[in-house]
């Protein structure tokens, strides 16, 4: 099986990144099939799922009206739409995607004290994930940088039980964080300001909070901190694996630490007789629609990831924003 065909023959949102990390398209055309995202597929559809005020399912993090009633947590919330159609990559300058955030700053409220969606709440891991969300689209999020790197731990991380007296960092957590950071300095126009370059620092710690634990093991006895953390899995929401911390990784564009060769190892070993690989776990709550087959079934979202994961741990030359091919580091 060609798997690249099997990926460009894909929705709009696996195509145009097909196109950028694994096939080096002109950046001409990895624009043309990115603009895309916001007219057909998922991304369209997820966009048209809005309530007619711009939110998702009239909540900013739960649903108007929810009460823990149904298994899982529901996925279908202002922000975990936001961070989908951040990984389904929506174009930031495209008049949808304007419109969208330009409601969602002008209606969206946090439920914890009502405050406005992106100053943020109190939770680190929500607060990664709104920075995330806000850089990528051009909102202001400085004041919910300057709160994230005030919580960061002495060990490197983030917990968001932090505020009830852990002093240990969460995996989890820490995940949302380091995107958010990292989409925040991306988007940065001066990168030279002590903002962003206290953002910089903040998460080349936080990234190494993981690297010492080789991105799944815990530092104290070297056992596999949750079995799920090997289960690859998208969206992948607030949870970690070991997928997301490598897909993260990579795309700092810095070479590949030794000390992810047992992840990598892990998501070489996931790849099916024929060059693709599946869904290993979906996490459970109600969503506005299934992005691909369930548990078990191959999954260009997981084969598009892992292939350009392992790409550059081995040191393959790297896709980076502009499109054009440019060697690690």
């Amino acid at each position: 099986m060609d798997v690249l065909a099997w990926l460009l023959d894909g929705d709009p949102a696996i195509r145009w990144q097909a196109m950028r990390d694994l096939a080096g398209a002109p950046p001409g055309a990895v624009a043309a099939e990115r603009a895309r995202v916001a007219r057909e597929g998922w991304g369209a559809r997820l966009l048209a799922a809005r309530d007619p005020d711009g939110l998702w399912a009239g909540g900013a993090c739960f649903p108007a009206g929810y009460r823990g009633e149904a298994p899982g947590q529901p996925w279908t919330a202002t922000m975990h739409a936001l961070q989908t159609l951040g990984l389904l990559g929506l174009d930031p300058a495209s008049p949808e995607a304007r419109e969208a955030i330009a409601l969602v700053d002008r209606n969206g409220r946090w439920e914890h004290d009502g405050q406005r969606y992106f100053d943020g709440e109190v939770e680190p891991c929500i607060n990664g994930r709104t920075v995330e969300a806000g850089a990528v689209f051009g909102v202001d999020v400085s004041g919910v940088v300057d709160r994230l790197l005030g919580e960061q731990l002495a060990d490197g991380g983030w917990n968001c039980e932090a505020e009830n007296g852990s002093v240990r960092s969460s995996f989890d957590t820490t995940a949302c964080v380091l995107e958010g950071l990292l989409a925040y300095e991306r988007a940065a126009a001066d990168p030279g300001t002590a903002r962003v370059t206290a953002a910089r620092e903040a998460r080349l710690r936080g990234e190494e909070y993981l690297l010492a634990r080789g991105l799944l093991r815990r530092l104290s006895i070297g056992e596999v901190v949750d079995p799920a953390y090997l289960d690859l899995a998208f969206p992948f929401y607030w949870h970690y694996d070991v997928l997301r911390a490598l897909d993260h990784l990579r795309a700092t564009g810095a070479p590949a630490d030794p000390r992810t060769a047992e992840a990598v190892t892990h998501v070489r070993s996931r790849r099916r007789a024929d060059g693709r690989w599946a869904l290993d776990r979906v996490h459970p709550g109600a969503v506005h629609f299934a992005l691909e087959g369930g548990v078990g079934v191959p999954s260009r979202w997981i084969t598009l990831r892992a292939l350009r994961v392992l790409a550059w741990a081995d040191g393959a030359p790297v896709a980076h924003r502009s499109g054009t091919l440019t060697p690690p580091g």
